[in-house]
């Protein structure tokens, strides 16, 4: 008799399922598990055996073969430990067999039993979910499951209990759904920057479309502390992208509190991140720092200072949204819709332009230094910004500017404007902001005067602009109208503000 268990397994961000089939046979005792498993799934035998010897039960001198199909599906993860275990019990007859198909079961096992948190359990029971099923999780992740929609889970602390809710003589309640501590943030508010008036007008702009923005500026002069402020001046995420990033984090292990994520994320790598850190991927498959930034802010600091080959491979995450980590045998992909802000000095020394401060090699030294960001990344990049050393005597008496309070309404305001302008064209999902919006949305929604598109014509004529570097100019003149209440016709001030924060990349 063969007893069946479902469970999953995960190639980023897509659930396959597995069934694990267990077998009592006759024959000299031996515990085998076939169907590519990797070496934490081949290890769980010995997990498995040892927790069922701390409940006093100890495997039958027979045969026992676990058969996970698809057997051409590489299974990895320590998940696979209950579902095993569960299929042995099934399969010597200590629970009914007939009970475990309508689960789908993950976890994995301690020697005493005990069942500890794996990754992957929210969309596991999005799976679930959608397959009619239910859950069997550990109870440290019942409170991400919860989440997953109106389906039973059973989230028991050790597999003794578990065995009873199944055998009828203990019931566990479900789980409540649970929310990450969104306090441990700790978010500076924009009214704490001292001046730079420019460039929190610029970081507005940026929050309002969804846009990339790149802060220019001599060290001390504030451009960290503008780029942490972002959070807490961009809309809260909708219930649909708190799930899909909750998934993502997840997957990585790193949910908060085994909890729904609230607040968008803020993800600062340092610039020695590799390019897998960075984009994803590894011997074993991991979401990288630009997927755990999704629907979130991607803080990149020093930006020359991250290797060339590092740099280049955000160019198609940021046009596409998603991260593809191609494999010989896979290409896998994690969602990686993220706004990209970069922040770097004029030159290696920092103070190009300053002549009691600057080094001898200046000017040369500016433009070797920013010619390390390659000209197809520079264009990806919406607004350019400098942001000058403050003055000392800016630092006092100087009347504090907006809090993030009050430009966070302006910008839900203006998202409001695309909300409504894009859900009448038909768009939905990311497409709500300005930055995402194709070419062909954009010639419908950035209508202008004839001497107004003169203007830009011209300019970026002369700035030999690409298509590209244009149509992101009519995306920040759409979003700079939007803030303004969302005309439909674009003025020159919108297109003037626009071009301001556009530069050319340095060749090198």
């Amino acid at each position: 008799m063969v007893a069946r268990v479902n469970t999953v397994s995960f190639q980023g961000i897509d659930v396959k399922a597995v069934d694990v089939q267990v077998q009592l046979s006759n024959g000299l005792p031996a515990f085998n598990i076939v169907g590519l498993p990797d070496k934490a799934v081949a290890e769980s035998k010995e997990r498995v055996r040892a927790a069922l010897h701390a409940l006093g039960l100890s495997l039958p001198p027979k045969r026992l073969t676990v058969n996970m199909a698809p057997a051409d599906l590489g299974k990895e993860g320590s998940h696979f430990d209950l579902p095993i275990a569960l299929g042995v019990l099934g399969a010597m007859g200590v629970i009914p067999k007939e009970e475990l198909g309508r689960y789908v079961v993950l976890g994995e096992l301690s020697l005493d039993a005990s069942i500890r948190s794996v990754s992957g359990v929210l969309p596991a029971a999005m799976h679930a979910s959608e397959s009619d099923r239910d859950l069997i999780c550990p109870k440290e992740c019942g409170g991400e499951a919860a989440w997953a929609g109106d389906l039973d889970i059973i989230a028991p602390n050790d597999l003794l209990q578990l065995i009873n809710h199944i055998k009828g003589t203990q019931l566990l309640g479900r789980p409540e759904a649970k929310l990450a501590n969104d306090n441990a943030l700790n978010i500076p508010d924009l009214s704490h920057v001292k001046g730079q008036e420019s460039a929190k007008r610029a970081l507005e702009i940026t929050a309002a479309g969804g846009h990339n923005l790149l802060m220019i500026g001599a060290p001390g002069s504030g451009k960290s502390m503008l780029a942490s402020c972002l959070p807490g001046i961009l809309p809260p995420l909708s219930p649909k992208e708190a799930l899909e990033l909750s998934m993502v984090h997840s997957l990585a292990g790193v949910l908060p509190e085994g909890g729904l994520i609230r607040q968008r994320p803020f993800r600062a790598p340092h610039h020695s991140a590799s390019q897998p850190a960075l984009i994803g991927g590894g011997q074993k498959v991991r979401p990288g720092e630009i997927s755990l930034a999704h629907h979130g802010v991607l803080f990149l600091d020093e930006l020359p200072e991250f290797s060339r080959a590092t740099l280049e491979s955000l160019r198609q995450p940021l046009e596409t949204g998603d991260a593809l980590v191609a494999r010989a045998n896979a290409h896998i992909r994690y969602p990686a819709r993220f706004q990209l802000i970069a922040a770097m000095n004029p030159c290696r020394c920092g103070y190009l332009g300053d002549n009691d401060m600057a080094c001898t090699k200046a000017p040369r030294c500016g433009v070797d230094y920013q010619s390390k960001i390659s000209g197809p990344l520079m264009d990806r990049i919406d607004i350019h910004v400098d942001v000058p050393p403050v003055q000392i005597a800016d630092l006092h008496g100087v009347k504090a500017g907006d809090t993030s309070e009050v430009v966070a309404a302006r910008v839900f305001a203006a998202r409001e404007v695309q909300r409504v302008r894009y859900q009448r064209l038909g768009m939905k999902g990311s497409a709500f902001v300005n930055a995402n919006a194709t070419g062909e949305i954009l010639d419908l929604v950035s209508n202008m005067s004839a001497e107004t598109r003169d203007i830009l014509t011209k300019a970026a004529e002369r700035a030999k602009l690409s298509a590209r570097g244009y149509y992101r100019i009519l995306k920040v003149a759409r979003t700079i109208s939007d803030l303004n209440g969302g005309a439909k016709m674009l003025c020159t001030a919108d297109i003037a503000e626009a071009l301001s924060y556009r530069r050319m990349a340095v060749c090198g």
